[in-house]
């Protein structure tokens, strides 16, 4: 491989002159951490890193001052284009410049490209050596240290009449309930030439443990089926039998089928080959592959560079009738090394594409389900942050958790209250930036005069006061995660040109700065305000106003969805007893209250009132007299209000109503005249009701 190959052109370069502050600019804007420095006919003199800035900073240095040529080293290895890699590449090498003749860098190998260049040494070993064991036409097996099935090559596939598919993940003993091959993990020694039995089968079986580092971690069986050996001894006639099952096998392959001698003679080829080349059957058998590629039959035939390196080997081909194949030689070896046969497997194109569909399928269909138990885990296993048991509130978070897994620009619009903010949160950690930086700014809460530098940030002496080195803006520390802008309505005209700027081109110019920065940012913005009323009184700009409004979230009021109220009440009387150190409950008149209130400052609302009443309450039970009069003024009670949070049997739940509203009269009423003229029944009926429900003067007291 050559350096060429994996180097990285063109590179950014620095020169001697430059100040180390400059440098460190042009590092950040780049994502880079290294960079040749050439002269002015583009020489090389030097490497700066960071870590020269670092020593900058150390040493209390000026960064304004000092340059490049005062740090950067000058004694380095260098590389040319048409270099081994391996001749000068080895661990000790975090970098290395690349020039040409004339001494002129032309490029640069980081650790990026030494990665990814073994990365794709790898992975080429990795598929030859598949292809090797599929080629074999002994059995090969392998288990790890639990007799876990690791390697199932064809010919155990075929001969064991089970997949590959259905045989590697399961234990041996699934597949092979009489195998002994774990006996081998246990003694440690190589067992050779053992006789045995499978699927009426006879084979040799030579095998031994596999280890590393001294410990084993598995076994290995290669084993060869004698049973035709046995059979062929016995009767001529099986052989003929086994060559018709041979040429049966072949012909019946969906894909073409071509084989040759050691010395490039074709041998074979089948029906499926013949298709996909136009040739007619037995025309070319017994003449040599360049017949085939002379005569224009294939375009670059594989048996030829296997024949030459002696391995498998993959290449495209194209056939005269104009088909696109791939093809796969393998060698087929005797014991010293020489060639006897080549087989080819060709595989035309489409079948592959159709492959290359389904895995896309699979993974579009695995990404959906990712986002279904995303949302299932927020739903029911999710933060204390989130309580939501009403449809509407499953139905936003099922298409937040979808929205997470793109990059759109959301918008969120509420009532003061109902929790925008925690829909941001919910977006970003369920999005692939959550672990990046999470930013979140409240437009409202900053002067307008210092909202600009405070998102753009600024360089220095971009005004009095500012700090000498500068300072990055809000966008720039969110880069590579969420930046969440809070009251976005509260933004000024001028400033919105500069963040619609942002939004499309992904860049920014600091206050006082030249240079632009390229921030790679999600954007979410929330607000409580009728954007596009602003658009028509042109208090917003009707172009950021589309930018912004991609997608669009509404998170419903409180009051539209008071199922989740008794769930919201029983969670903020759990966190606020656990903040206290206090023990409160709160009684069922209390929740019937709370279910009629409009609750005009939403959850923000409803949870101040519970924190107020768990800390000033004095009872355990907490009541209708420890409400706020101006929530009691505001509901009243002259209607009854029943919850229904769940479906019960209908006998089930008229049965609890009675008994509830049986316990409520108890406790207020001494006389069952005056229960029954409360309820507007006859006072048999509360006598006969109670007695079912086993309700008396005592009971109703303990109970509320």
């Amino acid at each position: 491989m050559k350096i060429w190959e994996i180097m990285t052109s063109p590179v950014l370069t620095l020169n001697p002159s430059q100040k180390v502050s400059e440098v460190v600019t042009i590092f950040m804007g780049n994502k880079i951490d290294g960079a040749p420095v050439v002269d002015k006919s583009g020489k090389l003199v030097g490497l700066f890193t960071k870590s020269h800035i670092y020593r900058v900073i150390n040493n209390g240095l000026d960064m304004n001052k000092t340059k490049v040529k005062d740090l950067m080293t000058k004694q380095l290895l260098t590389g040319h284009p048409d270099d081994e890699f391996s001749d000068v590449i080895n661990a000790s090498v975090p970098r290395l410049p690349v020039i040409d003749e004339k001494g002129r860098v032309v490029g640069i190998v980081t650790r990026g490209d030494i990665a990814k260049a073994f990365f794709n040494l790898h992975r080429s070993i990795s598929l030859e050596l598949d292809t090797i064991i599929n080629s074999t036409h002994n059995m090969i097996i392998s288990i790890d240290e639990k007799g876990i099935i690791k390697v199932w090559n064809l010919s155990a596939a075929r001969l064991l009449d089970t997949k590959a598919e259905d045989a590697i993940g399961k234990h041996l003993l699934d597949i092979l309930p009489n195998s002994d091959l774990l006996d081998v993990i246990e003694t440690g020694e190589v067992d050779t030439l053992k006789k045995v039995k499978f699927n009426k089968r006879t084979f040799i079986s030579n095998r031994s443990p596999i280890k590393k580092d001294g410990k084993i971690i598995g076994a290995v069986a290669v084993l060869q089926d004698i049973s035709e050996i046995d059979k062929m001894s016995k009767e001529l006639c099986y052989v003929k039998e086994l060559n018709k099952e041979l040429d049966a096998i072949v012909e019946s392959s969906f894909d073409g089928l071509f084989i040759t001698d050691g010395k490039g003679i074709i041998l074979r080829y089948n029906k499926a080959f013949e298709q996909l080349t136009g040739i007619k059957a037995h025309e070319y058998l017994g003449l040599s592959v360049a017949d085939i590629k002379k005569d224009g039959i294939i375009s670059e035939p594989v048996t030829c560079h296997v024949l030459e390196q002696k391995k498998s080997i993959t290449i495209m081909q194209k056939s005269r009738s104009g088909k696109l194949t791939l093809t796969t030689g393998n060698p087929i070896m005797e014991g010293n090394g020489e060639i006897i046969r080549v087989v080819c497997n060709v595989r035309d194109i489409t079948e592959l594409n159709l492959l290359r569909h389904k895995l896309e399928k699979a993974k579009g269909l695995s990404q959906h389900y990712e986002n279904q138990l995303r949302t299932l885990k927020l739903q029911y296993n999710g933060s204390e942050k989130i309580i939501a048991t009403s449809a509407k509130m499953r139905n936003l978070l099922d298409m937040v958790v979808r929205l997470a897994s793109v990059d759109s620009t959301v918008l969120i619009n509420g009532e003061s209250g109902t929790g925008k903010e925690l829909i941001a949160e919910i977006i970003h950690s369920n999005s692939s930036r959550k672990d990046k930086p999470f930013i979140k700014v409240n437009c409202g809460a900053i002067p307008e005069n210092l909202l600009e530098s405070e998102l753009f940030g600024y360089d220095g002496g971009a005004f009095t006061g500012a700090k000498k080195e500068g300072k990055p803006g809000y966008i720039e520390m969110a880069s590579g995660g969420t930046l969440f802008l809070d009251e976005i309505g509260e933004v000024p005209l001028n400033l919105q040109v500069k963040l619609l700027r942002f939004l499309q081109s992904k860049e920014i110019i600091r206050v006082g700065g030249k240079n632009y920065i390229n921030v790679d940012v999600r954007i979410v913005t929330a607000t409580n305000r009728d954007l596009w009323d602003m658009v028509q009184k042109k208090q917003f700009r009707e172009d950021l106003y589309y930018r912004l409004n991609v997608v669009p979230v509404h998170i419903p009021p409180l009051r539209d969805r008071k199922e989740d109220i008794p769930a919201l009440v029983a969670h903020f009387i759990q966190v606020f007893n656990r903040k206290y150190k206090r023990n409160k409950s709160i009684s069922p008149e209390v929740v019937d209250y709370i279910m009629q209130y409009n609750w005009p400052g939403n959850i923000r609302e409803l949870e101040n009132l519970i924190e107020r009443m768990v800390v000033i309450t004095i009872k355990d039970i907490i009541t209708s007299e420890d409400l706020p009069f101006h929530l009691r003024d505001t509901v009243g009670l002259s209607s009854s209000y029943i919850l229904v949070s769940g479906i019960v049997p209908l006998r089930e739940a008229i049965e609890s109503v009675e008994k509830q509203l049986l316990e409520k009269v108890y406790s207020k009423y001494r006389s069952t005249r005056q229960m029954a003229k409360e309820l507007k029944v006859n006072a048999s009926t509360v006598v006969r009701k109670a007695a079912k429900y086993q309700i008396s003067k005592d009971s109703s007291i303990q109970n509320n």
